[in-house]
């Protein structure tokens, strides 16, 4: 298994509730950290209770002017990072109907677009180390499609597709790109009718530290794609090869689904 210990890490999505769990784990493990979220209070907030104390970055990801003031601080560090974890994200549980044209422009933004556009932006910064990586923290529905998540749906699946065909694209290059996939989390993500929603389902939920821990373990091997839960793993596999029993099970739960829409 790899060991973390002395890595630089860029993390973002710091503040939120996995995030936070990813960077004080990994913080124990002897890491160095590059904090980065949107929330500024939150990141100083975080990085006052470590013990070792890691670099910290406001900025707005969703933005090309938020994204050059990341790779520039890491750009000048004397040990630069090399690693990348995708974690930043936002959900919204609801009938497409239900989106304003802002909504979408918001969800695909942050979820999707910044993604593409931060791997961009660090690939000549990691283009030039022996070995660095890229980590893309997708979802499962990223690879099963759910009534209610639409369009949440279209941005995982789109960041589980380009990092598939980016990883092809870098195999002959020292980057490396992984996709992680959890399920259902504990966090703000998700409101009182998703955890509701969830429970009637029987769907099982995750705390941001499990994830943490099952994320921090697929860092450390060789893997470049990893999914978390059972049964979930396995509904992967089928809604890959026979999407009409997904259907049918879907459409069993529509009612449930739609009462907490």
């Amino acid at each position: 298994m790899h060991s973390l210990k002395d890595k630089t890490i860029v993390l973002t999505g710091t503040a939120g509730g996995i995030g936070q769990s990813v960077a004080e784990l990994l913080s124990t493990m002897g890491a160095t950290l590059v904090l980065t979220d949107i929330n500024s209070d939150k990141l100083e907030q975080l990085n006052h209770g470590f013990n070792d104390k890691h670099y910290t970055v406001a900025a707005d990801l969703a933005s090309a002017e938020g994204r050059s003031k990341l790779v520039e601080c890491c750009s000048e560090m004397l040990s630069p990072p090399q690693m990348l974890i995708n974690i930043a994200g936002i959900n919204q549980f609801a009938r497409l109907t239900d989106y304003s044209d802002e909504q979408l422009d918001k969800l695909v933004t942050v979820n999707l677009i910044s993604q593409i556009a931060l791997c961009r932006d660090f690939l000549p910064l990691f283009s030039r180390l022996p070995s660095a990586s890229i980590i893309n923290v997708g979802s499962i529905l990223g690879s099963i499609g759910m009534p209610g998540y639409s369009v949440y749906c279209a941005t995982k699946f789109g960041l589980r597709g380009f990092s598939e065909a980016l990883s092809r694209e870098l195999l002959d290059s020292s980057v490396a790109v992984r996709y992680f996939a959890p399920r259902a989390t504990q966090t703000a993500l998700n409101d009182k009718r998703v955890n509701e929603m969830n429970k009637a389902l029987g769907n099982a939920m995750d705390t941001p530290e499990q994830v943490a821990a099952e994320l921090v373990s697929f860092l450390q091997n060789h893997d470049k794609r990893g999914y978390l839960g059972w049964p979930e793993k396995l509904f992967v596999r089928i809604n890959s090869l026979f999407p009409s029993l997904v259907d049918r099970s879907f459409q069993k739960q529509l009612a449930v689904i739609k009462r907490y829409m």
